[in-house]
């Protein structure tokens, strides 16, 4: 991504700023707290695209978000608390010009006292059977119900939360009774009474569960929810990550970590091995397996720490380390026995992130498909795996199997590297502007690819939907606009026209007596299509619309609080290289318009709409068993939707082929890929689209069709 010189300028600024008045002695506690709030508020005055004024109407909205974030569904404060802290509602902006933590330290201290108190209402309540014989309701939009007036108010509204889940629950036990005596006629049902205590039983370790997730958050996580609730006023996009946050951030850009290659979860007081990453030092070492418990850690030849009661982020930070360190676990394996296990830390790879391709014949041509989950790339070292080279590979392999048209899968892609982005563009065209990015009060500047060869010059598809952001929004619009290849998907895509950049806020102070201060993404720039538009809130609109389901749910910027503005600059300078796809467009909307499946999916969004505004529940057992019979009447037209299949067979490249003898980790995760694929009826009139277009009918103006240089395209393993 090219940097925001201007913005680079002010920090240095700001650093000199803060560097006059660090303190020499040790940092007092709620220093670190007092410094974090004067140096984000300074860093979005200076720094953010748009600045907005701290005022009385921001600390309302302030004020607004960070109750609802600590609170979502009113189950905690009552509105006698709710009246204490009103109060500050719009002394918010004073509070952070004076450094001010008295309103986070009453509702912090307020929330840890009410979710002690909650917990033992509902274990007070689940410990005796529920009377599912009242007329009474529950109405689940939490966010339109008022706050419980006393607390036997909120005894109540505990029991009608635990009536519904108890509710769900026991039916759920009952079609499975049901299903077994249907199966065997002596199998003996399971009464009432049973199925509630299991349930009761249940919900209790779910609660207990997730009260004890809860109990691990430190002060300073709650406290950064409050930090977000003020720095997200500017815009959705501008966030604060605390230093875990960030790592995990780190990780989700580049899909690497160094560590053993493992996820883990904490049940109970217990932490265990949900997954082994494929490839991972972990895997490779066979020991470990998913449900070993772990009991304790050593660094190489140090005494193992016992991790019992231990927070799971700090017994991740012990077992993550440098590539190249040892590190011991002493688990129970699932058998019961008790091992030590070294395993030697290694660079892992989170396959899941990254993209990959299959090939497919639909009347007898073969076409490939690329999914592209986020625009990936690791910032620290540029010679790493990243999304551009590893679409690049994909299109030459695709290519020596002789494919015909190449879909690329961008949905629920959120986004990602700027950078990445305009090279994996210059794939498909050849050089030209892929999109302009504009700082406050300065011109917009175009960012090209600048490299006249091109990957592919054939049949082109891009698949979108209302969850494809950002990036896959310039990589769509760059295609439609040079019409280069067909966009097909939602009505528009998400509508995110802003770019972010990542500061360490360690780089701003000079001491270390604050500890790991975390980072700020802040906005800093918006980025407009080479036709002049701004993709913000209007997204890119599919040249092919197909049914959706939830199209009319909201979901994209539009839908969002303190979204930024739609606005136009002047277009760059660039030429159309084909004369469009009108014909191969209308024979789609043609074959949609007459699809039962389509069809079946639009009646289904119009319904979903219908019901979203039902929110009331019946609590009552005759009421709540009528209601989900009912429900299951009116869905059971749409479960052939989940049912469909287009009977076309996908396939794995054979470099992958190759890998599944020694991996069947990866190998059954591209099975259930190319099952999911099989079900799809938006990949089925994507390739109909693609089986439309001919390279004939293409034509695609290229000077030179060599393909990238080498270094370019090979990617790290």
């Amino acid at each position: 991504m090219k940097r925001n010189y201007k913005v680079i300028v002010i920090v240095a600024a700001l650093s000199a700023v803060l560097w006059s008045f660090m303190p020499s002695k040790k940092a007092e506690d709620g220093d670190k707290d007092k410094m974090l709030l004067e140096l984000l508020s300074f860093v979005l005055e200076k720094g953010h695209y748009a600045p907005v004024e701290i005022n009385d109407d921001f600390s309302k909205k302030a004020y607004a978000a960070y109750i609802e974030s600590i609170d979502p569904t009113k189950r905690y404060f009552t509105q006698s608390d709710i009246n204490e802290f009103q109060k500050y509602e719009t002394l918010i902006d004073n509070m952070i010009k004076d450094k001010d933590l008295s309103f986070f330290d009453l509702t912090y201290n307020r929330l840890m006292k009410r979710m002690e108190e909650s917990k033992k209402i509902y274990t007070n309540l689940l410990a005796q059977p529920f009377n599912f014989n009242v007329d009474e309701t529950l109405n689940v939009d939490y966010e339109k119900l008022p706050y419980a007036t006393n607390e036997a108010d909120l005894k109540n509204r505990w029991t009608k939360i635990l009536k519904l889940t108890l509710l769900s629950t026991i039916t759920d036990k009952e079609k499975l009774e049901e299903e077994k005596k249907s199966k065997d006629a002596t199998y003996a049902v399971t009464p009432f009474e049973k199925l509630e205590q299991e349930a009761r039983k249940s919900t209790k370790s779910n609660l207990d569960n997730n009260y004890s997730f809860i109990a691990e958050l430190t002060r300073e996580d709650w406290f950064s929810m409050y930090l977000n609730a003020i720095v997200m006023q500017y815009d959705p996009h501008t966030f604060y990550f605390s230093p875990e946050d960030k790592d995990k951030f780190d990780v989700s850009m580049s899909g690497k970590f160094e560590g053993i290659g493992a996820r883990l979860s904490k049940k109970n007081d217990a932490v265990e091995i949900v997954e082994l990453i494929s490839g991972g030092p972990a895997w490779r070492g066979k020991q470990l397996e998913a449900g070993d418990v772990i009991l304790k850690v050593a660094q190489g030849n140090d005494e193992p720490v016992d991790i019992s009661g231990m927070r799971l982020d700090d017994v991740i930070k012990k077992i993550k380390g440098p590539k190249g360190t040892v590190v011991k676990l002493t688990v129970k394996k699932v058998d019961g026995t008790i091992k030590v296990i070294t395993i030697t830390r290694d660079e892992v790879e989170t396959e899941e992130t990254f993209a990959k391709s299959a090939v497919v014949e639909k009347d007898g041509k073969k076409f490939g498909i690329i999914y592209l989950p986020k625009f990936y790339i690791s910032f620290e070292n540029k010679q790493k795996r990243d999304a551009y080279k590893d679409v690049a590979l994909e299109i030459e392999r695709l290519k020596e199997a002789k494919v015909e048209g190449i879909i690329m899968d961008l949905r629920d892609n959120g986004g990602g590297s700027l950078e990445t982005v305009v090279k994996m563009t210059g794939l498909f065209i050849e050089k030209g502007p892929v999109v302009q990015v504009k700082a406050a009060g300065r011109k917009a500047e175009v960012l090209p690819d600048n490299d006249p060869q091109v990957q592919w010059t054939g049949p082109l598809v891009v698949m979108v939907n209302n969850y494809s952001a950002s990036a896959s929004e310039i990589f769509a619009a760059a295609i439609q606009d040079y019409k280069r290849g067909i966009v097909i998907g939602s009505k528009q895509t998400y509508g995110k026209g802003t770019v972010q950049n990542v500061f360490d806020l360690n780089q701003f102070v000079r001491t270390s007596k604050f500890g790991d201060l975390g980072a700020l993404k802040a906005t800093t720039q918006k980025f407009y299509r080479i036709n002049g538009g701004s993709t913000q809130l209007e997204g890119v609109k599919s040249d092919i619309v197909v049914p959706d389901r939830f199209a009319f749910i909201e979901t994209g910027e539009k839908d969002e609080k303190n979204a930024m503005a739609w606005d136009k600059i002047d277009p760059a300078q660039y030429s159309v290289v084909t004369s469009g796809f009108e014909t191969q467009i209308a024979k789609s909307k043609s074959r949609i318009a007459s699809n039962e499946q389509f069809k079946l999916i639009e009646e289904n969004a119009k319904w979903i709409n219908d019901r979203k505004e039902d929110n009331i529940v019946h609590l009552k057992y005759d009421a709540y068993k009528k209601e989900i019979a009912d429900l299951d009447k009116e869905t059971k037209k749409f479960k052939a939707i989940q049912e469909y299949k287009n009977n076309l067979v996908f396939n794995s490249l054979p470099y992958e082929q190759e890998l599944f003898k020694t991996d069947d980790l990866l190998k059954q995760k591209r099975e259930r890929w190319h099952e999911d694929l099989v079900k799809d009826v938006y990949v089925d009139e994507s390739l109909n689209v693609l089986n439309d277009l001919t390279i004939k009918d293409l034509k695609v103006i290229v000077k030179n069709n060599k393909k990238k240089k080498t270094k370019e395209i090979t990617a790290v393993k």
